[in-house]
């Protein structure tokens, strides 16, 4: 194979004894592996059998005999979860390299680091460090979940309790727990709320003193303040079927919308938690209407005439779930400007239904518009997609492109469509750094990434940079990625998919890439004494569909102009391959500077010799006409100077000494 594809690195030919390698190292670190689980367990095996034998000495009946398999049983677990937490706490070395150390507590040793610069020697003592809730980790967005089911059931409940007072007479030992439940939590949302942390030059604050000033800065500290006013003390006196005095509860309101923002920023379908949220936005409002409905009814009397509630005395309309049922069923026809209700008799009911009318109206247009968006949001990758195929598609009916490559193309699509890969990684990511771009594409591609030598042992700067160069590339069945004689201008690495070396007939196949192997990086590299110089030496064909990385020439030296030191162990990497495969004129190699090389480099000296005599020539011009403007600049301050007379000198002192005076 070396023969044929001299200038390529497959994996079969080039990495056999690197393979051997490694899988002589792999085998001694499971055989060490197995030898620290092999004396884990004769370690419990050998408790075991002591713990057994002195079980049988004294019998297996008895307080003690249980006492000892309960240990035994503590010890198994503990060496099972020793041996689990080990495992999946090892980290991954090859993404290690890309990453810093962590930061762990740098806010806290950022805010004492203030009080010791000016004093090193000075000891001071560390300020304790109060609980704070930090509201980017998970633990916050948990707590969110927790206060926002009090806020929400308030939020129904109260106004169904004061509205329908046989619900709140019924129930009523419910209500309190429930009510007083809410309220604990409240209370405790509220320390929450003074001990969540907030960010002061990035650094996340942690002094319980600026955590309270902040909460207390905020306009939601005066709203949490109302809403755990205890009104409830005025139930001693008119009763507790008075829910209607726990409306300042409402106030917290705020907290369930940001659960709900929380909640569209973590999940992985957010057009259907906006319907879904918009859902329920609709029925809460459609749930106070009712209540609201049937309060007027009340008020007015239930039954005087046919827009109000009819009369609960007949046993049908007595009911609570009717009474309900009911109004919410009248609240969702007015809202939706469906009619078919009874018109109103009175003043105040046409006021209501006006009202009622006029936000049905708002909320009508809401559905539509808000629903509208979503569904469009959701199709917009597909309709975009589609209209690329369509475009294609009359391009080749217009240039009368063969029915055959037409299938292609549209194979070919179909292909990215199916399997998710038509999604443009730089225009979703290009809001992001560079350091965060380089971790998510070595996340994303880490497996494929580790088995590539020429990633192995660079610096990461320059991983980095490589890593957000790489182009990712699909190839149909039967698409040649190159062939013999071709000028090799990128390398290739194989992310999925299979890669054939074939004959020039393109039917006999010497060998199989797959996924992780790569091709083509001793052409890029340019190294001086290679036989194959920069010219492709063997014909690869993809045999089904491919998905390649291709790192060009350009980007490659691009890369490597900041890391001189790299480029080095690059070349004498590809050196020391192409010396395996006796791929490498050695003469040509070790020999000097190549003449042409210095040629080159004389040439681009005369060009920056020639930029800056230019340039030189350009400020010499600009200094002489600087040096005559001046010239006569003082020329012509010396001739004013000439026509002066003594009394214009004796006025301008006379204005200068009166000046100071008033000065003074």
């Amino acid at each position: 194979m070396a023969k044929i594809c001299p200038e390529e690195s497959y994996p079969s030919v080039r990495d056999l004894d690197d393979e051997v390698d490694q899988t002589d190292n792999g085998a001694s670190r499971i055989h060490s592996i197995c030898d620290d689980t092999t004396s884990d367990m004769q370690g419990i095996n050998s408790t075991a059998a002591s713990q057994l034998h002195e079980s049988r000495r004294s019998s297996f009946t008895g307080a003690g005999a249980m006492a000892r398999l309960s240990h035994f049983l503590f010890m198994l677990r503990n060496w099972a979860s020793h041996r689990l937490q080990r495992e999946v706490e090892r980290p991954d070395s090859f993404l290690e390299r890309f990453r810093g150390p962590e930061l762990k507590d740098i806010s806290s040793r950022g805010s004492y680091a203030h009080s010791s610069i000016g004093h090193p020697d000075r000891p001071h003592k560390r300020k304790k460090e109060v609980w704070i809730m930090d509201p980017a980790a998970d633990a916050y967005y948990r707590w969110l979940t927790v206060i926002a089911a009090p806020v929400f059931y308030n939020l129904m409940m109260i106004v169904t309790r004061a509205c329908f007072n046989e619900l709140q007479s019924t129930y009523t030992i419910l209500w309190i727990i429930l009510d007083y439940t809410a309220d604990a939590i409240y209370y405790t949302d509220s320390f929450v709320r003074s001990r969540t942390g907030f960010l002061e030059q990035g650094l996340l604050v942690k002094d319980g003193k600026k955590l309270m000033d902040n909460y207390r800065s905020t306009s939601q500290f005066k709203y949490d303040m109302m809403s755990m006013i205890p009104t409830d003390i005025l139930m001693l006196k008119v009763g507790y079927d008075n829910p209607e005095l726990r409306f300042n509860r409402l106030f917290k309101m705020a907290r369930l919308f940001e659960f709900f923002d929380r909640t569209e920023t973590r999940t992985n379908y957010p057009n259907i938690f906006r319907i879904s949220n918009l859902v329920l936005y609709i029925l809460i409002i459609i749930h106070w209407n009712a209540c609201i409905f049937y309060a007027i009814s009340k008020t007015i009397g239930f039954g005087t005439d046919t827009w109000v509630y009819p009369n609960i005395s007949h046993p049908e309309y007595g009911r609570l779930a009717r009474k309900y049922i009911y109004c919410l069923y009248w609240s969702t026809l007015t809202l939706t400007t469906i009619g078919e209700t009874p018109p109103p008799v009175r003043d105040v009911e046409y006021i209501f239904v006006v009202a009622d009318f006029l936000i049905g109206v708002l909320i009508f247009a809401t559905i539509v518009g808000n629903v509208g968006a979503m569904i469009s949001n959701m199709n917009a990758s597909r309709a975009e997609f589609q209209a690329k195929i369509d475009s294609i598609k009359q391009y080749m009916q217009f240039r009368k492109v063969s029915k055959d490559l037409e299938a292609r193309v549209i194979k070919w699509f179909d292909y990215l469509w199916t399997e998710k890969k038509t999604c443009d990684e730089k225009e979703v990511l290009k809001n992001l750094p560079d350091k965060l771009k380089a971790e998510i594409a070595i996340n994303v591609h880490l497996d494929t990434l580790k088995k590539v030598r020429i990633f192995q042992d660079c610096e990461a700067g320059l991983l980095i940079e490589l890593v957000l160069k790489l182009q990712p590339q699909v190839f149909s069945p039967g698409d040649y990625i190159c062939k013999k004689g071709d000028i090799g201008r990128e390398m290739y690495i194989i992310k999925e998919g299979k890669l054939a070396v074939v004959a020039d007939d393109g039917v006999t196949q010497f060998v199989v890439l797959s996924d992780g192997a790569y091709f083509g990086e001793i052409s890029i590299l340019g190294i001086k004494g290679s036989k194959a110089g920069n010219r492709r030496t063997a014909n690869i064909r993809s045999v089904g569909y491919s998905d390649l990385f291709a790192l060009s020439k350009d980007d490659l030296m691009e890369a490597l102009t900041e890391y001189p030191e790299a480029k080095k162990a690059l070349e004498e990497k590809g050196k020391a391959i192409l010396m395996k495969d006796n791929l490498i004129d050695e003469s040509v190699a070790n020999a000097g500077a190549d003449p042409k090389d210095l040629e080159e480099k004389i040439l681009r000296l005369e060009s920056n010799l020639d930029v800056m005599s230019t340039k030189f020539a350009k400020l010499m011009a600009e200094y002489m006409s600087y040096q005559t403007k001046i010239k006569q600049r003082l020329s012509n301050m010396e001739s004013k100077v000439k026509t002066l007379r003594a009394e214009d000198l004796s006025e301008v002192v006379k204005d200068k000494k009166e000046e100071e005076k008033k000065t003074k």
